[in-house]
């Protein structure tokens, strides 16, 4: 099947990444020198993905410049703060087909995108011993036949994946029937995902070691780019380094003050020192 366009998720608020994803969206985080989603964006149009779209929400005119830069369509999610990624989907239920879904903040180290594809399939990569990520189980012929929230020695949704046009029209035919759901509105799509996994046909497509990256956190960051030991680009962990007389390598731990609804009002970390909160 030829890929007819990839959607790129971009809407959340990603608390876990602050205080960084405060000030710019995590999408636009410089990783090794590369800004996240333009990286994403320059693999999809050199495997030949031309029409490339970005659902924003949080922080949505950092992506505005993308349209003159790579041509690309934004496509904005009003309902972000108050639903989970299943209305991002819905954003975008009219052009889906055979079609990419990716998220903004994943680095691929090599190119995984093509220009056709053979069938759906969620990226996965193999986790020795215990995770806490979402594990898969497969049939004989590599069809997902169960998903589990943590696991031992086992493949685990990471990345990418591709939906047929064929999968992407049952996809929105069951969304169309739950979005309005009191229950639906916290889901992510996965969820919906797995809860049909008789009607959701999706193959698991492996990758090795080193080939997929996510970072939830500034220390996960900090162990692929080292750059981001002692320089954090945050305006608000050089305020607090400078405040408390240390150096922002001290600064680690650190985790959202949310006020009401999703949105950030602060940020606690660990230090020297001991623990700090942050309000702004």
């Amino acid at each position: 099947m030829k890929v007819d366009n990839a959607i790129i998720l971009a809407a959340g608020v990603s608390s876990r990444f602050a205080p960084l994803s405060y000030e710019r969206h995590k999408a636009m985080a410089e990783v090794r020198g590369e800004v996240l989603i333009e990286r994403q964006i320059r693999q999809l149009r050199e495997a030949g993905v031309q029409e490339v779209y970005i659902v924003t929400g949080y922080k949505a005119e950092q992506f505005e410049y993308l349209k003159d830069k790579f041509g690309v369509k934004l496509i904005h999610n009003p309902d972000y703060l108050i639903r989970n990624n299943n209305s991002s989907i819905w954003a975008v239920k009219d052009i889906l087909a055979n079609s990419y879904i990716c998220s903004s903040d994943n680095y691929f180290a090599r190119n995984p995108f093509e220009a056709e594809v053979d069938e759906s399939y969620y990226s996965a990569v193999y986790s020795e011993g215990h995770t806490n990520e979402w594990c898969l189980e497969t049939d004989d012929e590599g069809y997902i036949t169960d998903v589990t929230v943590g696991g031992e020695n086992s493949w685990y949704m990471l990345g990418h994946v591709f939906w047929s046009k064929e999968f992407s029209k049952k996809f929105v035919s069951i969304l169309e029937d739950e979005y309005d759901l009191p229950e639906t509105a916290s889901k992510l799509w996965e969820d919906i995902f797995i809860e049909h996994l008789d009607e959701l046909k999706m193959k698991v497509r492996k990758y090795p070691e080193g080939e997929i990256f996510e970072f939830d956190t500034l220390d996960e960051l900090r162990e692929f780019d080292t750059s981001y030991v002692e320089d954090t680009r945050s305006a608000f962990l050089k305020k607090a380094a400078s405040d408390l007389g240390i150096t922002e390598f001290d600064i680690v731990n650190i985790r959202s003050i949310k006020g009401e609804g999703l949105l950030p009002i602060g940020f606690e970390f660990d230090c020297s020192k001991g623990h700090y909160r942050y309000k702004y």
